[in-house]
């Protein structure tokens, strides 16, 4: 699938794929939910409003209220790409998310999946 593919998909035919990702591994929606609004700085009325809207990532993205300045903390691979290398502004902050949630899966602690610790 290409960039511009992803960018258009709607974050709610997304959401309930990170949503059941969390759940297998023993995690919540509400999880998912604080890591969404961490990182883009909808609040969880906002975030729902999004997701009733079907609005593309890219949309998603673009209207967030405040982007994590501690999202540039996230470092590693997804789908064998280093996020931290990546270029395209918004298929950055797709894979900055999709990090989180993999991070929430693997069990890593919330305050570490937040970079409380380490926050600029």
């Amino acid at each position: 699938m290409s960039k511009n593919n992803i960018n258009a998909m709607s974050i709610s035919k997304v959401y309930p794929l990170y949503v059941e990702k969390a759940e297998r591994k023993g995690r919540t929606k509400e999880e998912v939910d604080e890591i969404i609004c961490w990182l883009t700085g909808y609040s969880k009325e906002k975030l729902e409003l999004q997701l009733e809207k079907g609005v593309a990532f890219e949309t998603f993205f673009i209207e967030a209220p405040e982007m994590n300045p501690s999202r540039e903390l996230i470092k590693g691979v997804v789908c064998g790409v280093r996020v931290e290398d990546i270029k395209e502004p918004i298929m950055r902050e797709i894979r900055y998310l999709d990090k989180l949630i993999d991070e929430l899966a693997k069990g890593k602690a919330m305050d570490k999946i937040l970079r409380k610790a380490e926050e600029i």
